[in-house]
């Protein structure tokens, strides 16, 4: 999984509320099982025509949202099912971290477990990010983990919480294979002593 320590680009906003899991990754792009093709996927409706050709109205076809590396989003993003597809699409496309005031519970531990920051930050503090992001002069952010702040052109900084667990598994880069992978000598000798006092299970 890909470290994320401070990271700095493009922020674009997408202010909608209540935006489903079917809307970031449409159900046509959930056939394969190796992840692939589903940077195209990603707000399929709404970046593309049904010619499949791009809508210069959303965002991200849009100079310099483009290359966003951020989404500073409406509440409830992610909302819907549990399709963990939406978040491939997303890290795919190269977005290394959402902001918004809230995420759905399972696309949040989705974001989690993928490598994608997800930060939940107040409302006064939403407003100004997303005034940022939508300003072409204004919106390149940075984000920094370890001292869990976000930088803007012309704005404050803002400071936001996360829990110590997901900080230290994104910083390092670690996912839950290798988390696992932490406690090997641990799992080991356990295995070896639980076999000694139950040679029946040999």
């Amino acid at each position: 999984m890909e470290r994320f320590v401070s990271v700095t680009g493009i922020a674009a906003p997408i202010p909608a509320a209540n935006i489903d899991t079917d809307v970031i990754m449409p159900k046509q792009f959930l056939k394969g099982v190796d992840r692939s093709g589903l940077d195209r996927g990603l707000f399929h409706d709404l970046r593309f025509d049904a010619a499949g050709q791009e809508n210069p109205g959303f965002v991200l076809n849009q100079a310099p949202w483009r290359e966003a590396r951020f989404l500073v989003v409406g509440e409830n993003f992610g909302c819907g099912s549990s399709r963990e597809h939406a978040v491939w699409g997303l890290r795919q496309l190269g977005i290394r971290a959402l902001i918004g005031t809230s995420f759905a519970g399972i696309f949040f531990d989705n974001c989690a477990r993928n490598g994608l920051l997800a930060i939940t930050v107040g409302e006064a503090a939403l407003a100004q990010i997303m005034g940022c992001a939508s300003n072409p002069k204004a919106n390149r952010l940075t984000i920094d983990l370890p001292s869990q702040s976000i930088e803007m052109s012309g704005c404050a900084g803002i400071r936001f919480d996360i829990d110590i667990p997901r900080k230290e598994a994104l910083i390092e880069g670690r996912d839950a294979i290798g988390e696992t992978l932490r406690y090997q000598e641990d799992i080991k000798a356990f295995e070896h002593s639980y076999l000694r006092a139950n040679p029946w299970l040999l």
